[in-house]
């Protein structure tokens, strides 16, 4: 079997010692004569999963004893909803824009009170994220909304928000661990799993207890926060096998020297990367500010759409997969998450040299 360099922005690639592992385990889970898929949600043997994943998480990230790990589906797009749902209350609530996706978590709060943009780029064309001082913030505020990474545009924040005791609040979906995150500046952080934790299935929320307590208490169960808080996220059927995915993936990057480890090849693959775009920029092009550019997804372009397409095609051809830029944008993206390799990024640069000889 030959495995290809995956540059998919979600679902990603996963680290292969967590796929071989679920490989020796999917038929029998520890001896149990059926898999962890088919295991009830209450038994002994999955809930001893579940909860590994809330511990490896809680040492890895270094969360603190005022905040709570819940396991939760639909995804970020269903927490563009949950969030302004739970907590605000008819009230405003600032949101810093930077992009799609930040755009469709200001869609949702609509629904719920008035969005307030207190910082965005979008004269910038998104190519930069707001700096600290650009940001307009209302101390009155019901919490302050910010996407730390844009996976679509490119960019990322480089520093937390100081939101002077507003709740902050992230969509941390491309980047949570790709280091270790400053949870306590936070009040809440959802991430879908599919690019850094997991596969696609399981969002990871991690939110300050009192914060969850705020929340409104006339909405349906199932929607609050407080309900997943209360069952330890066993309130409703969890999806399992994600989950025990999750746990796999926490437990590989402990085994790999955790966070300062993950970190360091981050910044490795990132700095090799975008010195390949930046050193033959007779045919690469990064055009994101360099202090806003991703560590996660990386975009460039080439002079023309032709030969950005002949360049996905030769690359897919060499088996490096998932370049094509995403279709609002078009160009080329690299999504470089943790499971992503340092040689993976060499071997990418490697054919971006060969393919500008070429030309």
């Amino acid at each position: 079997m030959t495995r290809v360099a995956n540059f998919n922005p979600g679902p990603a690639a996963l680290p292969l010692p967590v796929l071989e592992r679920a490989h020796q385990e999917l038929l029998d889970f520890q001896g149990t004569g059926m898999s962890v898929m088919e295991h009830s949600h209450r038994g002994k043997a999955y809930e001893a999963v579940h909860d590994e994943a809330i511990a490896l998480l809680t040492e890895l990230a270094g969360i603190p004893s005022t905040h709570q790990v819940l396991f939760m589906q639909g995804g970020a797009s269903q927490q563009f909803a949950l969030v302004p749902m739970n907590f605000l209350h008819g009230k405003s609530a600032d949101y810093l824009h930077t992009g799609s996706w930040s755009k469709l978590a200001m869609d949702e709060a609509k629904h719920f009170g008035t969005p307030r943009v207190v910082g965005s780029t979008e004269k910038d064309k998104f190519m930069r994220v707001p700096r600290a001082d650009e940001l307009d913030l209302d101390p009155s505020a019901a919490y302050a909304h910010v996407t730390s990474n844009n996976t679509i545009e490119g960019t990322q924040y480089h520093y937390d928000p100081d939101t002077r005791g507003v709740p902050l609040v992230a969509d941390m979906s491309s980047d949570f661990m790709w280091k270790k995150p400053d949870i306590g500046k936070y009040a809440l952080i959802y991430a879908g799993a599919q690019k850094n934790l997991g596969p696609s299935g399981v969002v990871v929320v991690v939110a300050r207890k009192d914060f969850i307590e705020s929340g409104r208490k006339d909405i349906p169960k199932i929607f609050k926060y407080t309900t997943f808080a209360a069952a330890n996220s066993l309130y409703n059927t969890p999806p399992t096998f994600a989950i025990y995915l999750v746990r796999n993936v926490l437990s590989w990057i402990k085994s790999v020297g955790g966070m300062p480890q993950i970190q360091a090849w981050n910044e490795e693959k990132a700095k090799i990367l975008y010195a390949a775009i930046d050193g033959q920029a007779d045919l690469y092009r990064a055009p994101v500010e360099k202090a806003s550019r991703s560590t996660m997804n990386v975009v460039f372009r080439l002079p023309t759409e032709a030969l950005e397409e002949e360049f996905v095609k030769e690359a897919t051809r060499a088996g490096l997969i998932g370049l094509k830029g995403h279709r609002s944008v078009g160009g080329i993206r690299a999504s470089i998450y943790n499971a992503i390799t340092v040689d993976d990024v060499k071997k990418l640069v490697g054919f971006m040299g060969e393919f500008a000889k070429r030309r």
